[in-house]
């Protein structure tokens, strides 16, 4: 999974400079979108994607891209950092 393998590349990077901080902002980053479990429909459509189920939160310098499913599930897609160009399509 994308997202998870996101959330490990942002620990490497923190983790270089402090284990335990790098810990607390993935943790935290992942317990972010719980929200949406409630509230599927809560963050913005992703501007460079024109797709109402693409959506997105903010956390800081953070991008969390997740789908609305048929359903009103969800799937976290990515966790990217928001200087990174997403190609639109």
């Amino acid at each position: 999974m994308k997202a998870i393998d996101d959330l490990k590349a942002i620990y490497d990077f923190i983790s270089v400079d402090s284990e335990l901080y790098a810990f607390r902002f993935v943790d935290y980053l992942y317990h972010f979108v719980d929200v949406l479990e409630e509230f599927p429909k809560s963050g913005r459509v992703v501007p460079e994607k024109e797709n109402q189920a693409i959506r997105e939160l903010i956390y800081e310098n953070y991008r969390i891209f997740y789908r609305v499913k048929a359903n009103g599930g969800i799937t976290i897609l990515r966790v990217h950092h928001a200087s990174r160009n997403i190609k639109k399509g």
